[in-house]
């Protein structure tokens, strides 16, 4: 409350579970929905399809559900969710705008093929703590140093491998 009552701009609270060790219920979300006039939507990082179809039930219709897990986009958007904070659009953004697009003009066999496409570099930018895979693909491609700085460390060996055939073979990225 003491940050919505002192910063005057759309905020979105983050449910990342994994990341926090503790859930933001439904419940709550829709009470700070409510309550909390900058907060205008939520990053939900559950992959909990019934959670999220809670809170899109519990808060107002012009709350903003985002997914927070890659892998869950089309089936948050196939309920109401409105968008993602994505880690894979850092390496394929295009891909991940075309899914995005798809679910938002109602075209779900695009976007399970674009969701299918995408399924392997999801699962690789989790093969080690987020973004520790994404720093190395993007050093893989040229786009940024290697350099990890703490609390960050180098990729495994075989994360760099499995992220070097993908970026080469399946993707044409390198």
């Amino acid at each position: 409350k003491a940050i919505n009552d002192e910063v005057a701009i759309p905020m979105f609270v983050y449910n990342v579970p994994g990341r926090t060790g503790s859930n933001i219920l439904p419940s709550t979300q829709a009470r700070i929905a409510r309550e909390l006039s900058h907060v205008v939507g939520c990053k939900e990082a559950t992959a909990n399809l019934v959670q999220i179809s809670d809170i899109i039930e519990q808060c107002p219709e012009d709350f903003i559900l985002l997914s927070g897990d890659d892998f869950t986009v089309v089936p948050t958007y196939s309920i109401g969710g409105k968008g993602v904070i994505s880690v894979v659009s850092n390496v394929l953004p295009n891909t991940m705008s075309r899914l995005t697009a798809a679910c938002e003009r109602g075209d779900y066999a695009e976007a399970r093929k674009l969701h299918y496409e995408l399924e392997p570099l999801n699962r690789a930018m989790f093969m080690e703590s987020n973004p520790i895979p994404c720093k190395t693909a993007l050093s893989l491609m040229g786009r940024m140093s290697a350099e990890m700085r703490m609390p960050l460390w180098p990729a495994a060996d075989k994360t760099v491998e499995t992220l070097r055939d993908l970026l080469a073979s399946k993707y044409g990225l390198l």
